[in-house]
């Protein structure tokens, strides 16, 4: 199938089949694909938790309003940005760059001043809805790397955030709960993997200039 394909078959899964499960192959693929996620300036401002444990994920669905995905899916992704962006974490990631790169750091001065200048000019809320923004980007690489490797996923936002950060223990490590995306495989009986797509028609959704 061509990726347009698979993205046509691919659609929101209600229902996952608790019995399957992701080999570690695949899962490990698709944590590769969202690695390889863009993010502006490449900073990455956030997580990526993988939560397999049954007991949080029993406490999980009820935060996220008894949606049996939350437990019957084989992995629950959740994609929690970091609330402390920082000059600290920009140092710290252009010192990752000039040592993958080999990189003489004298030369990234100009670049991390830069950074430094966007991420000082936000407030903090305005960093953690920046934050919030490049995880969904991740987020959409996932939804569709699992498409083209034939998983089904659930992008959710049904959720109780802070219930989620509190449960996870994610304040003390400086996150937030920004999407999350439980993955598997669908149920032969999902009602929803019968109903074709919806989308709106080309002429509505694209503005060419």
């Amino acid at each position: 199938m061509s990726l347009l394909d698979k993205l046509n078959w691919r659609y929101a899964t209600k229902k996952f089949d608790p019995a399957k499960k992701l080999s570690t192959d695949q899962l490990n693929t698709l944590l590769d694909a969202v690695q390889l996620a863009p993010s502006s300036a490449g900073l990455e401002p956030y997580k990526v938790l993988v939560i397999e444990d049954p007991e949080i994920r029993a406490q999980l669905r009820e935060a996220a309003h008894g949606q049996a995905q939350l437990t019957d899916a084989s992995q629950v992704i959740i994609f929690a940005a970091e609330t402390n962006l920082d000059e600290n974490y920009v140092t710290h990631y252009i010192d990752q760059i000039a040592t993958t790169r080999g990189i003489d750091r004298v030369n990234l001065e100009l670049f991390e001043k830069n950074i430094k200048n966007s991420v000082n000019s936000m407030t903090e809320d305005q960093k953690i809805i920046w934050n919030h923004k490049q995880a969904y980007i991740a987020l959409g690489v996932l939804v569709s790397a699992a498409a083209d490797m034939g998983i089904d996923a659930c992008p959710m936002e049904g959720f109780q955030a802070g219930k989620f950060d509190e449960i996870l223990g994610l304040k003390a490590l400086g996150l937030t709960t920004s999407v999350i995306a439980p993955v598997g495989f669908r149920a032969e009986d999902d009602a929803f993997s019968k109903v074709i797509k919806v989308r709106r028609p080309k002429e509505e959704l694209f503005i060419h200039v």
